[in-house]
């Protein structure tokens, strides 16, 4: 089978499509034929070398850390999965692959699955495993957004960014966005009830919000002095200096800024599809790749200035 791997650290030229023997799932494993994947933060930053306590430093290294297609086969074990089911889920980021979601094929643990829902393509599903993931995490389990409640998202026409907006929207927030001017219009329609180009808006002139949703993994400080008394803020932008101002506002004030990684499994993934299926979420996807093409998918992220995702679909033995 064909599958995208790291052949060294570096940028997205060290991506390389490979020939390698189908993986067999084992007791308690599904093996997915994988239809589409998309491209994640997470999958650049390994790529570039910055996650080596994680993905070591042997190669190849698999990429792509979600994906959507339909069960190949069941290891011993596993219930409630068939043969054909429609399925989405991620490989663990914490965790070294050979071969991951960019592949014609990938066996992960029965518990990091979900069936998809069932109007979604495998493209539309693979742009919201990850986003609407995180998003769903950061606005119920981490600041526990209430009806209501004022809101800013900032990095909101990014994948997380463009979930955050919908599933804020649909928790009862007033939501205001921050991204570009020309994102004003898709984002009104997500949900946002205002929109701020981060260009020409500094964070002293707006607010006060009792939840903020960062993106962005910069100026945390700044935008955490825009919080209301008891407000709460959450970033999932992670960076040398977001790291420094997490530790600062966990000493210096109660309204510290939280943070987490996303690691979905089956339940998180249930309740994204629940979300789907209410109409609370949909995917935004920016654009879309076939596997061979998976560096210009990696540079174009890397470029920035998207609306939604980047997603790469998996045609059968057809590399």
């Amino acid at each position: 089978m064909k599958a995208v791997q790291i052949m060294s650290f570096g940028t997205a030229d060290v991506l390389r499509i490979n020939d390698v023997d189908r993986p067999a799932p084992g007791a308690g494993e599904v093996r997915v034929a994988v239809e589409a994947s998309s491209v994640n933060g997470h999958d650049v930053i390994v790529r570039a070398g910055e996650l080596k306590m994680v993905s070591g430093r042997r190669f190849p290294i698999g990429v792509g850390l979600d994906f959507a297609g339909t069960v190949a086969a069941i290891g011993a074990g596993v219930e409630g999965y068939r043969a054909g089911d429609r399925v989405w889920g991620t490989v663990h980021p914490r965790q070294r692959h050979s071969v991951a979601g960019a592949a014609e094929y990938v066996v992960v643990p029965a518990d990091r699955l979900a069936h998809a829902p069932a109007d979604l393509s495998s493209a539309e599903a693979a742009a919201l495993v990850v986003t609407g993931s995180t998003a769903l995490i950061a606005l119920r389990d981490s600041v526990r957004l209430a009806s209501g409640e004022r809101v800013l998202v900032r990095g909101a026409a990014g994948g997380v960014g463009t979930a955050a907006v919908q599933l804020a929207h649909a928790m009862g927030g007033h939501v205001t966005a921050m991204a570009r001017d020309r994102h004003a219009e898709i984002l009104t329609d997500l949900g946002a009830d205002e929109v701020l180009d981060y260009r020409s808006t500094t964070s002293e002139r707006i607010g006060p919000f009792d939840v903020i949703v960062d993106t962005a993994g910069t100026e945390l400080h700044c935008y955490r002095s825009r919080l209301a008394k008891g407000g709460r803020m959450v970033t999932v932008g992670l960076s040398a200096s977001a790291l420094a101002a997490i530790a600062a506002s966990s000493v210096h004030g109660s309204r510290r800024i939280r943070t987490f990684s996303a690691n979905p499994g089956t339940p998180v993934l249930r309740d994204v599809a629940d979300q789907v299926t209410s109409g609370a979420l949909r995917p935004v996807i920016d654009s879309v790749y076939p596997l061979a093409d998976i560096a210009a998918a990696h540079e174009a992220f890397e470029r920035g200035g998207v609306v939604g995702k980047h997603v790469v679909t998996v045609p059968r033995s057809s590399l």
